[in-house]
């Protein structure tokens, strides 16, 4: 009860003094500390998050110079050119990629997931002694750097490789043609990418399982995709969401692999930023672009956070 009561804030009758972690404050050091704790937290969120967005948002307003430099006449013709209208009229090629880079992102976060639950079961289900070696053999790739896994991809798909001349042999691709640049590549490097993302948080929900619900579900006679439905699928919700917010959010503005794997045809919302940021030296139509990837992003996690909320309720 002692400990209990000095943890909380108690205030005295006459208000000048406040009990706080065992010991007496005044109103104005109490703010003082609590402004203390506060500051760092608020700091960087002001310079890491509040500041670029900001400057993002003011910038997709200017206008790009003619030597490339931002002029600070504030239009909405960035978002006109984005939503397809440019000098000879109307084109859906801006709103293609957008939808691409949604949809590219959807299938890779659909894969990683189907893939991750027999792996996270697999691993799961590893006696004591080998499960070290098998999760570190899915984090190895976590070693290397991004585009060295991606240039192995080169290699694995090159035209004198076993899947490539697999494909060859029945008439998929030409003699002598790699697999890329191609969807497939880049739905490989992507799901290659993001799919620890996705296993390792289901892993840990696995092993937390209640298995008698699963025993209790098949001494019922359910079916396969019942037990999975009622006995599996809530007990790894938690995990699964983890997963699917860490390979949704930035599979929508990866640019490396899509860029590498498939190609200068193959634009997603992420390389054409890149090309805004780099190449054509529009930072103001880049940052129009980040803006309207930053709305996706926030929209994908609320929608998110809303339909948790609903299964909390219900």
């Amino acid at each position: 009860m002692t400990e209990e009561k000095n943890n909380s804030e108690e205030q005295k009758p006459d208000g000048s003094y406040t009990v706080f972690h065992g010991g007496l404050l005044k109103k104005k050091a109490l703010t003082r500390r609590g402004i203390g704790f506060v500051s760092p937290g608020f700091i960087w969120s002001l310079i890491f998050l509040v500041i670029p967005c900001l400057s993002l948002f003011i910038v997709s307003f200017a206008s790009r110079g003619d030597y490339g430099q931002i002029e600070w006449n504030f239009t909405i013709d960035n978002m006109r050119r984005l939503a397809g209208f440019g000098f000879f009229g109307w084109s859906a090629d801006n709103l293609l990629i957008v939808w691409r880079s949604i949809l590219v992102a959807l299938v890779t976060t659909f894969l990683c997931v189907v893939l991750s639950y027999p792996l996270a079961f697999f691993l799961a289900s590893r006696p004591d002694k080998t499960r070290t070696i098998w999760l570190a053999l899915l984090l190895i790739p976590f070693w290397t750097n991004l585009v060295i896994r991606t240039y192995a991809w080169f290699l694995a798909l090159a035209p004198n490789m076993p899947l490539s001349l697999l494909l060859q042999n029945i008439g998929a691709i030409d003699p002598g043609e790699p697999l890329y640049p191609s969807t497939f590549a880049v739905y490989l490097g992507m799901v290659s990418m993001f799919l620890p993302f996705v296993a390792l948080p289901l892993y840990t929900a696995v092993e937390k399982m209640d298995w008698a619900l699963v025993e209790a579900a098949h001494d019922l006679y359910a079916s396969r995709w019942r037990v999975f439905r009622h006995a599996i699928l809530p007990q790894t919700m938690p995990g699964l969401s983890v997963g699917i917010t860490l390979t949704l959010v930035p599979a929508m503005g990866m640019f490396v692999v899509p860029d590498m794997l498939g190609g200068s045809r193959y634009m997603l919302i992420g390389n054409l930023i890149q090309q805004q940021f780099g190449t054509s030296r529009d930072w103001p139509f880049g940052a129009a672009l980040s803006l309207v990837l930053m709305l996706l992003t926030l929209s994908a996690l609320m929608a998110s956070r809303r339909k948790e909320l609903k299964k909390a309720e219900a």
